[in-house]
């Protein structure tokens, strides 16, 4: 039996995941988890075969865990489920140590397939993705400017390019309009930019944003 912690901070998002793995043979939703210091709490105490995590926590990123459970739990397989595209975040999450990345638009059979693939020690790769991360090994010499930026910084930089207002950006990742105003400024020198409507044209450009 594969035992799954999932980890999503929408309750109608952990009830469907659980109803798709009930109707799938051998595999069982053994323990839910809503934000970050819950899922380190419940993996400390508890046994799992694989954490299915949504890549967007309130407070601590989705990568900051992953980051986490790598080094602390590194048997542990993690499989990213997210509402980005894979130009968003894929790259980044295998990067920092995910068996594999889904978007939340995938087929429910494609979930329960990737679920059995890295409980088995194997990484999941859509064959989009695959593609995808050849293109970023052959490109590696000529990263794009996006690519200095840390993982809260990239997360930030989409949230502004989504139409976000500070404000917003506060509430949603549980930080001080300040702290985001901080961020804000550093994304503008490491990117060489000076307004949100450069970071928002880049981003369309680059396909970071929908």
């Amino acid at each position: 039996m594969i035992r799954i912690l999932i980890a999503d901070d929408h309750p109608i998002v952990r009830k469907g995941l659980k109803q798709i793995v009930a109707e799938t043979p051998g595999m069982a939703v053994t323990d839910e988890a809503s934000n970050a210091q819950e899922v380190l709490d419940k993996v400390w105490r508890n046994d799992y075969d694989v954490v299915v995590l949504d890549i967007t926590m309130p407070g601590r990123g989705g990568l900051d865990i992953l980051k986490q459970l790598r080094g602390e739990k590194p048997g542990l397989p993690v499989l990213i489920l997210s509402i980005h595209p894979e130009e968003q975040y894929a790259v980044r999450a295998l990067k920092a140590g995910a068996a594999g990345y889904l978007t939340k638009g995938s087929a429910p059979g494609e979930l329960t397939a990737a679920i059995r693939r890295v409980s088995a020690g194997k990484k999941y790769i859509s064959s989009s993705l695959a593609e995808k991360l050849a293109l970023h090994l052959e490109n590696d010499t000529d990263k794009p400017i996006h690519e200095k930026l840390s993982d809260r910084e990239y997360q930030i930089l989409c949230m502004i390019a989504s139409g976000e207002t500070i404000k917003e950006i506060a509430q949603g990742l549980f930080l001080s309009e300040k702290t985001i105003s901080t961020y804000r400024s550093r994304i503008l020198e490491k990117m060489n930019m000076k307004s949100n409507a450069e970071l928002t044209h880049y981003a369309i450009k680059n396909r970071l944003v929908d």
